[in-house]
């Protein structure tokens, strides 16, 4: 069994409001959980109006397939034009952790 994890530091464009906000970072968010079947959640910066956090995590029993989703994934969030992608941070934990 694998998991992996990515942690994505966005900067907003435009928002003036918290629910500008989360009118931009919960559609991600939908289309990372229905694209891709994984588990996402806003997990930072919650009351701040330009910045986000968003977790993800997946299970799988294929290092390479998790690998790929995990990669995917990333380059989704990168190619949102509505927001920046400041960096993102990825956990493996395989069989021997």
């Amino acid at each position: 069994m694998y998991v992996g994890t990515l942690s994505f530091d966005l900067l907003l464009g435009d928002v003036r409001s918290l629910k500008e906000k989360r009118s931009v970072v919960r559609p991600i968010i939908a289309e990372l959980q229905r694209k891709y079947s994984v588990s996402a959640a806003e997990v930072e910066n919650m009351d701040l109006h330009r910045r986000a956090g968003i977790g993800l995590a997946m299970v799988s029993a294929d290092a390479g397939h998790l690998t790929d989703v995990l990669d995917r994934c990333e380059r989704l969030v990168a190619a949102r034009p509505e927001v920046e992608l400041l960096s993102v941070r990825r956990r493996f934990h395989g069989e021997d952790d």
